[in-house]
């Protein structure tokens, strides 16, 4: 194969985005994806946060391949057999421009990567890369079995786990504390019983989280999401408190204990399982970002670890798409700059990066990542507040005390106590 000047190494959002905001550019560009087709492999889903990257793509998002705007919010805590949620529907959300869509990975990133091809980027499946090649410690492309293709820059963007980064020197060994492993489910069910159990409108949608007792004490929690004519369900497991919990081979029986649960079992109930996957999550936050650039090669999406779990929302996608779309304008700007300032593309994608609302937010939550290996997150908390609306909410046969009197006892009986003064400091990180 003759020299290319960009290959990039992975067909998800943020492989597939780099290319596209490339195809202006003049220049020859490759995407190599080890699965049959661009999505086959990308099963994180699915929520997008539209307003970060609107206007990244403008011309994407009108033909995109959405699923429901999310306009009802609800996190659920859960102890053994009682729970208690908190529902936000807000007219706010279900205003254009609007906030966040679901999406499915599979439909999503295939669309995605045929709109990149249309703009005469070769997006080629099956192919995995086992390595990289190297002319004085610059990489000039990759290895594809027996196969050599040269190139200027090579972009990794080739998931959690990343073998091109760590082939590059720039990602260190994975620990397990860094990962979380998600487990989930597609159940299709007519759109009409969607709306009809949901109590939403025909393009209108939900986002459930849960945490508390279904994850057995362990960091994690889980999740439901509504799609045109299917639901998004699953559960996410610390890979550390797995671990600890020695739950290795049993982990997804905790998935089908969840479905059994009295507050989604309705909620899935006739619905057809179509789709069932486990991915790797990078829950590292700042702290987990390797080393993003050396000469001949960047780093992006969750390759770089640019994923963050905010307890109640967790973004991913559309850190993805903006740090492929930022690497892009760091190899647009070599190209107009032929003689770059010191540090070349890698610099300049490191300063864009810095500057966007991807680096400020995990600046801004790096101790949520310490924040959740507090296991009184995921059994103590969640278990006090179902039962302190259970015992205000219960009439027994007895004089019922006062509210307040109620509230007080449990919180002083949790919270006033060293272990509580401190976890309540630690909130602040959120």
């Amino acid at each position: 194969m003759e020299k290319i000047d960009v290959v990039i190494v992975g067909g998800g959002l943020a492989g597939l985005s780099c290319a596209y905001a490339l195809t202006d550019t003049g220049l020859s560009i490759i995407v190599l994806e080890r699965g049959d087709f661009a999505g086959s492999k990308n099963v994180t889903g699915g929520r997008l946060y539209l307003n970060p990257v609107r206007d990244l793509f403008p011309d994407l998002w009108k033909d995109a391949p959405l699923e429901r705007r999310i306009t009802k919010e609800i996190f659920t805590l859960m102890d053994d057999d009682s729970s208690t949620s908190f529902e936000l529907f807000s007219q706010r959300f279900n205003q254009p421009p609007y906030h966040s869509y679901t999406i499915l990975r599979s439909r999503f990133d295939k669309w995605l990567a045929e709109k990149v091809t249309e703009k005469g980027v070769f997006v080629i499946p099956q192919k995995r890369v086992d390595d990289l090649i190297y002319k004085n410690e610059k990489v000039v492309g990759v290895k594809v079995g027996s196969e050599e293709i040269r190139s200027d820059i090579v972009v990794a963007a080739d998931g959690a786990l990343s073998l091109i980064a760590k082939k590059a020197g720039l990602k260190k060994e994975s620990v397990p504390k860094d990962f979380a492993i998600g487990i989930k489910e597609i159940i299709k069910l007519p759109s009409k019983t969607i709306e009809e159990r949901f109590n939403v409108t025909e393009s209108e949608g939900v986002a459930r989280i849960f945490a508390g007792a279904l994850t057995k004490g362990m960091t994690g929690g889980g999740f439901l999401y509504t799609n045109h004519d299917s639901i998004s369900l699953g559960i996410v497991l610390g890979i550390k408190s797995l671990m600890r919990k020695e739950l290795k081979s049993e982990a997804y029986r905790l998935l089908d204990e969840f479905k059994e649960r009295p507050e989604i079992k309705p909620l899935i109930n006739g619905g057809e399982l179509v789709e069932y996957s486990a991915h790797l999550i990078p829950e590292g936050g700042l702290n987990m970002v390797p080393r993003l650039s050396r000469d001949g090669i960047l780093v992006i999406g969750d390759a770089a670890g640019l994923c963050l779990n905010m307890l109640i929302t967790v973004r991913g996608m559309d850190f993805a798409i903006a740090s492929g779309y930022l690497a892009a304008q760091a190899i647009k700007s070599a190209k107009k700059n032929p003689s770059p300032a010191q540090g070349g593309i890698g610099a300049c994608y490191q300063e864009l990066l810095d500057k966007s609302f991807i680096m400020t937010n995990l600046k801004t939550f790096k101790g949520i990542p310490d924040l959740l290996e507090n296991p009184r997150l995921f059994t103590l908390y969640p278990q006090m507040i179902c039962n302190i609306f259970e015992k205000a909410m219960w009439i027994g046969s007895d004089s019922k005390p006062k509210i307040s009197a109620t509230i007080l006892k449990e919180i002083t009986k949790n919270f006033l106590n060293i272990k509580g003064i401190k976890d309540i400091l630690d909130l602040r990180k959120l």
